[in-house]
């Protein structure tokens, strides 16, 4: 996938810059998946791996419009398609370690990537910009993974939404007080936090990470407000 190169002119106007946080900021897809991994191990009996994983996604796609996204969610999912998947045969103490294995998810780490924290220090002494982290999931989990992460202080404000529409977009940039043609948003996933902001009008920075939940793959294209960069402390050199 070829991305236009911008002269950094083009981001002059900029005042508001939002962090995507999940697999963005910190690791957070690859934990879900060694969930997924011993799930899979405990539904053995029932099917192959293959098979549990596609009737989880199948649920949790069916549960978000009730349930939305985040750790508490995906754990319903979890007990949810286990009972359907054994046809009513999976034991009290299997959906208990399947439980625990949701639970994990709350308290794992939340170790910043490769050079977030130098970018976010160096972008936050130039004094020109609003940072905020805007992420969709649970108010309570993102906070704790943010203050986990020791990142907090870079930060103007975290904004946790229940997805990433262009309506929530829009209320974000009235919460700094801004227009949509000033907000850069910075993140992993091209149909949550990249599509909506270019179609408002907005620019984009596009850090693809090496995993992607199934939720989030979509068709990719050029644009003339889109950055595409391998590693986010080349966001210094576009700011």
């Amino acid at each position: 996938m070829a991305y236009s190169t911008l002269d950094p002119q083009t981001f002059a106007d900029i005042r508001l810059v939002a962090f995507d946080a999940d697999d963005t900021l910190w690791d957070n897809q690859s934990h879900f998946d060694r969930v997924e991994r011993a799930y899979c191990d405990i539904l053995s009996p029932y099917g192959t791996a293959e098979a549990a994983s596609d009737a989880l996604f199948a649920v949790e796609s069916a549960n978000m419009p009730l349930l939305g996204y985040g750790c508490k969610a995906f754990t319903i999912s979890l007990v949810e398609n286990a009972v359907k998947f054994s046809q009513g045969r999976i034991g009290a103490a299997d959906i208990l370690r399947i439980v625990a294995l949701g639970k994990e998810i709350l308290s794992m780490p939340a170790t910043p990537l490769p050079h977030v924290e130098e970018t976010l220090r160096s972008i936050r002494q130039r004094g020109k910009y609003k940072m905020v982290v805007f992420t969709k999931g649970e108010l309570l989990d993102q906070e704790n993974k943010l203050v986990r992460s020791g990142l907090a202080d870079f930060f103007d404000d975290i904004v946790v939404v229940s997805d990433k529409t262009r309506n929530e977009y829009t209320k974000l940039c009235n919460i700094f007080d801004t227009d949509i043609s000033r907000l850069l948003m910075v993140g992993n996933s091209f149909k949550s936090d990249i599509e909506p902001v270019l179609q408002l009008g907005g620019y984009a920075v596009h850090i693809p990470f090496h995993t992607t939940w199934k939720h989030e793959e979509t068709q990719e294209y050029d644009h003339e407000h889109l950055r595409r960069i391998d590693n986010i402390r080349e966001l210094t050199e576009i700011l």
